[in-house]
Parts: structure tokens; sequence; C-alpha cells
């Protein structure tokens, strides 16, 4: 790690100017023997690319990922410019930093710099600074305060075990945000230090995002090799921060006077003896939240005029959420609590009032606040708290392990393990002044959106082009800047302001818990990630130059198409689902990848090999050379196996048996379709239309989409064209409809119980579609049909239009995406054309699993055999009446369960239009007869595994 020393400062230096300046500096690093020549040219670079100033007449020149192969040795040489240098925008530097660095080392040095800057006129006192050793001490600044009070202690833990309370401990940090999530796992092979009087500690570095200190009790006797447990301290270590506290608890225990903390009663007494700050000792009550959807506008107002009866202050927060109590008088502080039913609440008040405010307050909230409310469970409070306490613990994975995670992107990549753990960025809390943040914001801004420029510019593929499109709005936001605008006019600085709203901003997106709209959630924080990287100077990713295999808690979009896809063989994530924009972008570059794996893989130890299977969600921790051996043995069959599917892309998919399966397309634009058809699609089997819908600022009229859904018949050339009518609404919201919010948007107002509410949208997008078919083979589905009098609402809409509008060739059939539909498949299948099965839904549905969850969705198998037995249901109903069955959802294009559907008798597969060569030649490989005896074998199974481990095996 970097440190500063004097004897790298060069006092009273002069540069006319920029340019000037950094060829000082250059000189300087290649004299003392840390660079090679031509140095100089990786420092202008890097100005160009950004302006290296860091606030407080500092700058921190320094060079390019491209020049770091000059680097001799990582260090540092500081130049010191009495009479200023502009670094543009009128930004005077009065001290600059040059640093060579082979690879991430300067960044600790750029979080003490970041704590300097919070010093006041620290620009001026750089200037008259007249020693080295001054100047230094102006750098070191303050160190980081520890995070010590009343929420970091926690007494009488129901603890079994010393491994239960380190848990809690950590838990403690992790809810005061000074640690990251795995940090419990680190303190785990940590070896316990016993302080004496059955006090312990525990401490590390790794993972710290500030320094902090938790203190826990067990509620009953514990031991730890031979030695009582009465205590654990768990510290976040960061720099000199605990000095001070660990002399003042040195002294305590000399003195004999431990049982001061591990007998206390409260969390005051354990402060107060080890000289923390005390909280006031307000009076407080509990109670859990009994209102069905939570504190919502209408109860929190109720209850803020409530409290603003009371002459005294009241505060209300959300017991274990982590998060500070807020005034219970303010409408908007009570809703970003986002309190939940079941949750419990704890109502503080200031003792002169207590007596009468406590008692008002509970009485209003077990009332429900103005709603009629449901009992609770009993002990609800009690079952949820004794649930997160035994979660289970964090370990790194063993050599040998495989683990079982979220096909995200397929393939089969092999590497080293490069994990890339998010910087913690410092940043002064306040600015120099309004104008002053203002244009650093907008200069990062601008920064940012020419770099989303040119990804967008970059990008061969449309999914990548969108996604950064939709970055690039979320930077225009206006109420995004306005609430930044304000933040900067009370004193903030421009980091501060930036990341605070970005913050508040993607925390109402993940209250929702809606899988998608959290994830949308994750681009805003990978937006504000990338302009506080430029607000504070810094490379947000460094890319090794062997090909590995790189490892993350999730991976934001812009830092997958930065990768270079001829060196990062795969990607494996901690968080994320498959409809992540990280996940697409990396489906588009063809970067094999794996997400959702759990925090445990935020363990592996770097250069790790792994072997990751994007098709089958897996991945292999240090495998075996025979497994490595085999798994390269595979890529090249698949290699062959694809190049040759791509040359028979254009023949029917026929069985060695004569059965034939068609094969058809899945696409969201007309631009789509001649791709489509050049990878050998019969058809269209599923046309998106709600993307259409997403890219207007106002639904589309009928003209607008007459012309795109007659560009896709025009391209199909006489093949038939499979229509969804728009599904949208719950977890696919259009900013121009607004849907009131849900409890749980995939059971809500979606798909086709959003467009019956609103005919004319219907009746619009069905003109439309009729009037583009021109005698060519069209098929209108409608989706998420639950019931037979959906279905009937919707065909007799469209019998109503053909009597104005004919058609010659018109199907009409439904989605089977919930139970429902497909129970009641031998009812329907009498009244449709056809069925198209989505099994995404149908799956998540089936299993009540959300397909989009971090941790669960890799149980979302399509394969499990309930899934099954209702696309069996589905098959026979249909065909009974004489009825076609597709399927266009992911599992159609997934090479293990092609033998089961086929057997199953599906008629139609409809996938991307990269799959189509590999499904068709999958095909050709199978015998109906045979696919028909490995589906029963399927349905009459018990698990998913079993019916993988069936068609691996057969």
């Amino acid at each position: 790690m970097l440190e500063l020393t004097s004897e790298q400062i060069s006092m009273s230096q002069q540069a006319a100017d920029k340019p000037a300046a950094l060829t000082l500096l250059a000189d300087c690093l290649q004299a003392d023997g840390l660079v090679a020549e031509g140095y100089l040219a990786g420092l202008q670079t890097r100005e160009a690319q950004g302006s290296t100033y860091l606030g407080q007449g500092i700058a921190i020149p320094h060079g390019t990922p491209q020049t770091r192969e000059l680097v001799h040795a990582t260090g540092v040489r500081l130049l010191q410019f009495p009479d200023g240098v502009d670094w543009g925008d009128g930004q005077m530097v009065y001290l600059a930093i040059g640093i060579a660095a082979k690879s991430d080392e300067h960044l600790r040095l750029l979080q003490l710099l970041t704590r300097a800057l919070g010093e006041t006129d620290l620009g001026q006192a750089l200037r008259t600074a007249a020693t080295p050793e001054a100047l230094l001490k102006l750098l070191q600044g303050a160190p980081q305060a520890l995070a010590l009070d009343a929420q970091m202690i926690t007494l009488n833990v129901a603890a079994d075990d010393f491994e239960e309370l380190l848990w809690r401990g950590a838990k403690l940090l992790r809810q005061g945000d000074c640690v990251s999530p795995g940090f419990a796992a680190v303190l785990q092979q940590v070896a316990p230090l016993p302080l004496g009087d059955g006090l312990w500690w525990l401490h590390s570095q790794q993972m710290v995002k500030r320094p902090g200190l938790s203190f826990v009790t067990p509620a009953g006797p514990l031991r730890l090799l031979g030695q009582p447990v009465n205590g654990l301290f768990c510290l976040a270590s960061l720099g000199e921060a605990h000095q001070a506290l660990l002399e003042r608890l040195c002294t305590l225990l000399i003195e004999g006077r431990g049982e001061a903390l591990f007998r206390a009663n409260s969390s005051r007494a354990v402060l107060q003896a080890l000289g923390g700050d005390a909280p006031a000792d307000w009076p407080s009550l509990q109670v859990p939240l009994a209102n069905t959807h939570g504190l919502h506008a209408r109860p929190a107002k109720l209850l803020a005029q409530l409290a603003k009866g009371f002459a005294g202050e009241v505060h209300l927060r959300v017991v274990d959420s982590g998060e500070p109590a807020v005034s219970a008088k303010s409408l908007s502080k009570l809703l970003s609590l986002g309190a939940r039913r079941g949750q419990v609440l704890e109502i503080i008040a200031e003792p002169a009032i207590a007596a009468d405010a406590l008692p008002a307050l509970l009485a209003a909230i077990e009332a429900g606040l103005g709603e009629e409310v449901e009992a609770l469970p009993p002990m609800a409070a009690e079952v949820l708290a004794e649930a997160v306490e035994t979660a289970a613990q964090v370990c790194a994975p063993a050599a040998g392990s495989r683990l079982q995670a979220v096909a995200a992107a397929p393939g089969i990549a092999s590497g080293p393990a490069h994990l890339q753990v998010l910087q913690a960025l410092e940043y002064p809390a306040l600015g120099e002044s309004f104008e002053a943040e203002h244009g650093r914001l907008r200069g990062a801004l601008d920064k940012v959106r020419a770099d989303i420029d040119g990804l967008i510019r970059r990008s061969t593929a449309q999914a990548i082009r969108d996604i950064f499109v939709t970055h690039q709005e979320m930077l225009d936001d206006p109420a995004l800047a306005e609430d930044v605008v304000e933040r900067l006019k009370q004193g903030e600085s421009a980091a501060a302001a930036w990341m605070a709203v970005i913050d508040t901003a993607a925390r109402r997106q993940e209250a929702l818990r809606d899988a998608l709209l959290a994830e949308r959630a994750a681009d805003l924080r990978d937006i504000g990630r990338r302009v506080l990287a430029q607000l504070c100077g810094v490379e947000t990713f460094h890319e090794p130059d062997e090909p590995y295999i790189l490892v993350m808690d999730e991976v934001g979009p812009s830092d997958v198409a930065r990768l270079d896809s001829q060196r990062v063989a795969g990607i494996l994530t901690a968080r994320g689902g498959a409809t992540a924009h990280s996940a697409i972008v990396a489906r588009a570059l063809g970067i094999p990848a794996v997400v959702g794996a759990g925090e445990a893989v935020l363990l592996i130890e770097p250069g790790t090999p792994l072997l990751l299977d994007g098709q089958r969600g897996r991945v292999d921790v240090a495998p075996a050379p025979d497994v490595l051996a085999r798994a390269s043995a595979d890529r090249e069959r698949r290699a062959l196996r694809l190049a040759a599917a791509a040359e028979h892309r254009l023949e029917p998919a026929l069985t060695t048996d004569g059965h034939v399966v068609e094969v058809f397309a899945n696409i969201g634009e007309s631009a789509a379709v001649a791709n489509a058809v050049a990878q050998g699609a019969e058809g269209v089997g599923l046309l998106r239309t709600e993307l259409m819908f997403m890219a207007h600022t106002q639904a589309p009229d009928e003209a607008t989409q007459l012309a795109e859904y007659s560009r896709v018949l025009d391209g199909l050339g006489g093949r038939p064209l499979v229509v969804r009518t728009l599904d949208v609404g719950g977890d696919k919201p259009l900013p121009y409809w607004p849907i009131q919010a849900e409890e749980n948007p995939f059971l809500g107002v979606r798909g086709i119980r959003l467009t019956l509410q609103r005919p004319e949208l219907m009746q619009t997008q069905l003109r439309a579609l009729l009037r583009s078919a021109g005698g060519r083979p069209l098929r209108i589905m409608f989706p998420m049909v639950g019931a037979a009098e959906q279905w009937r609402q919707a065909r007799d809409m469209v019998a109503r239009l053909r009597e104005d509008i004919p058609v010659a060739d018109l199907q009409l059939g439904i989605m089977i995406e919930v139970p429902s539909a497909a129970l009641l498949a031998p009812v329907l299948a009498r009244e449709v054309d056809f069925f198209s099965i989505g099994t995404n839904d149908l799956t998540q549905y089936t299993l009540a699993i959300d397909r989009g969850h971090p941790t669960l969705s890799a149980q979302a198998d399509g394969l499990h055999p309930a899934v099954l037995q209702l696309i069996d249901i589905t098959v026979r109903a249909a065909h009974a009446q004489g009825k076609w069955v597709g399927v266009c959802g992911e599992l159609a294009a997934d090479p293990e369960a092609l033998p089961v559907l086929v057997g199953l008798g599906v008629d139609e597969l409809s996938v991307s239009a990269g799959s189509i060569a590999e499904v068709k030649a999958g095909v050709r490989a199978l015998s109906f007869s045979q696919a028909q005896q490995w589906a029963q074998q399927a349905l009459g199974a018990a698990t998913a595994a079993e019916v993988r481990a069936l068609v691996e095996t057969a």
C-alpha cells in the first residue's frame, strides 16, 4: 500500500500551465526510477479522458491502464505549486500528486486524501505550507471516527454457540454500513483473542467501508476453547480510529471492571463504560404494524398529525432495519421508512411528553391508524427475528465443490478467478460553494454522457444500445437533477448530494419488492457509481491482461459493456437475475455468465481456477484436471456442433423417425426479422409488442403500429407471425399509463387484465394487426389469460372488428402462463385455435418462486415435474381438439429440455434467433418414439434435477 512521506515532496515548484506541470511530474517520476520514458503520454491521455482535479487545490495525475507496463515500481511524487496551476474550469491546483501504480495500490491513498478534503481552506494551507512535514500533516487530515453507538450493541443474544454470536456482531456492523456482505465469513477465518473476564475480540480490515465496533453478549452461558464467553467485540478496522477506545478497554480490564460491560442492562451503560456517545435516555415503546399495506400514505398522515399534537419530539424507527429513527411529525420521513405489515415499530419520545405521547401513539397504531386491520399471527415479530438469527452463515466454497446458480448467458468458460470488489470511494460531505460544486457535477455528468454515447455507438447489439439509452434518460431525469440542486444549495458537496439522491431513488425502487424493478434500481446505482467515480477522479474498473473469470457482487451493465470479450472468459456474480441488464449485455457480447450464486463466491481466493457453465448455471471451484479436460472437450464438441448446425439451419427440423417440429423466432421489433429468417426461422412465434410501446413517450397510434406489424409480415415473406398483444402492467409499467402501486405486481393488473380494463387501447392494437395481415398468416395470442371469460371477451372484440376488417388467414389463441389456464385447457381447447406456453411465467407461478429472485431463482426450473405435468395437460387437451401448441419461453432453447418437450408432443418451439440452428439440430438428433418414453419418465420424476439427470444419461 502506498504511504506518503516527506521525501516524496518537492516544494516551491513553478509551472505555467497544466501541460508544464504534467511534464515536471513525469520527469520527476522517471528520474526516481518509478516509470520508463513515455509515461508522460499516459498522464496526458488520462487528463483528456477527464480531469484528475480532486478538490481543495489537489490534483492526482496518473496514467492509463495501457501505460501500466511503463511502471517500474509503484510510488508517488508530490509537487507543491505556491502560485497555483490552472487545471481547467477555473480549478487552481497547489499540490499535484503524480501516481505510478501497476494496479489499484493507489486507491487507499485516495481514501486518505478524500478524508483530508473535508478540512476547510485546505487549498490555501497547502499553498502556504513551508516544509514537506507541514504539508504532509495537512494531507493526513483527521482520522475517520469509529462508529460506535447504541445501534452497534446488542445484549442477551439467544445464541447456542460462539459462531452465532459472531454472526450477530458482524450483522450489526453491516447494518451500520461499516462493512460489505461477507464480513462475517471473513471474521470466521480469524482466531478469536481472549481479553479476560470472558470478553473476546475479533477484527479484520477486509471488506471494511468505514471503521466501526460492535459488542454483543449471550443470553446464556457459552464457552470457547475452555473459557467462558461473556461478550464479543467485533471490529471493522480502518486506520487508527479504534486506538483510543482500545486503550480505554484495556484500562477497564486491568482495573478488573470488565463486568461493567457484560453485566450491563442497557446499551447506554456499555457506551458510558467505553466512553462512546451515549444517546439521550428517552422512553420508548414497541408495537408490530398490522396494516395490510404497511405504513403507506393514509395511515402515515394520521400518525404524523397525531404526533404534531404533542409539544416535544417524537421519533419512529423500524426495529432491526438498521435505519435510524425519523421524526414522527414528518409525513415524508415516515413514508421513507417503508414499514411493512408484521414489522415492529419503536416509538421514541422525549421524557417531558412520553407519558402522554407513547400510549396515545401506541393505541393509534394498534387500532390501525384509520384502517381496518387483521390481527397478526401470534409472535410474528419473534418468529421473524428467529428466522434472521438462524440464517445460514457464509463460507468460501471448498475446492472441488460445484455451485448451482442462475444461468444468465450460455457457454462454457474456465480461468482464474479475478475478484473485482467495488471500491468504497470517500468524499467530503460539504462543498466549497454552490457554483463550484454544481460545475463539478455538470462536468462529471457530461463526461459520463459522452462515455455512454461511445458505448452506444460501438455496440452492434440492439439490446445493449437500448439499455444505455435508458441510462442516458436516467442521467437526464429532471426530478433527480432538482433534488441534487436542492442539496447543493444546502452546502453539500457534489459527490455527497449526487449519491444521496441516487441512493434514495434506488431504495424507492427496491422497496417495491419486485425483482424486475429492483434490477432497474441496479441500473440507477450503476450510473450513480460512474458519476461518483468521475467526481472522485478514479477509475471504476481494472481488467487483468490474461483471460479470467470476473467475480463480483453484482456487475453493472457499463462494467460488462467495457469488458474485452477476448480476455474475459466468463462472469460470476453473487447477486442478480437472468433478467438483469448486465445479464442481457453479457448474452449480447457472447460472454458466458452465471449469476445469483450467493455471497460465498466473494470469498473465493483470487486466482482460484473456476469452470463456469452458463447454459446450466453451474460453477466448479478448483475443479480436478479430468473435470477441466471434459469441459474443454465439451466446449470443442459444442463448437463443432454449432458450426454443423449453422450449415443446415435452413432445413426443416425432423426427428430421425420423421416427426416434424416447427422452429420459430422470438423477436421484439421489425428490424430483427431479417436476421431471424437468415438464421432459419420458419416463422415468428412471439412478437413482443410491448417493446414498441416502451420505445415511445406516448401510446403509439394505429398508423404507427400498422407500419411496424406490416414490416414484420413483409420480412417474413409468407411465413406465419404469432403476435402477443400488449403485455405490460404490474412488473412492466409504462410511464404514460400510471398504474397504482401493487403489493405483488406479478399477481396484479398485467397482460390481458390491463388491456381489458382499457378496451380502447386493445381495439387500436387489434385494428392495426388485422389491417396489416393482407392475406398473410397472422396469429394473435392474448397473455396472462387465467379465466375463460377473459379469453371470450378478447375473442369477441376481435370478432366485432373483423366485420369491418376481413382477414383470410387468422388464428386466435392464448398464452398458457398461469396454472389455472393449463388446468382449464380441456375447456379452452374447444374454443381457441392454438396455445402458446410461456414457460418463464408458468414456472414461477407453479413453483411460487419469483424467477428474478437473487437467491431462489436457480430453483425456478422449467423442467420441474409439476411444470411438465401442466404442459402435458395442455398438449393433450389441444391435440384432442386438433389444435397446435407452441412453447415460447426460455425452456424452448434449453438443450436438456428439448427431448422432453418434443416427447410431450409440443408442435412448435420459439427461441431467440441465435438458438434456432442449434434447436433444429437437436430435433434432428432425436427419435420421437424415444423422446416420448423420456417424457413419460420425466412426468413420473420428483424433482427437476431427476429430470435433467434422466436426459443427461439417456
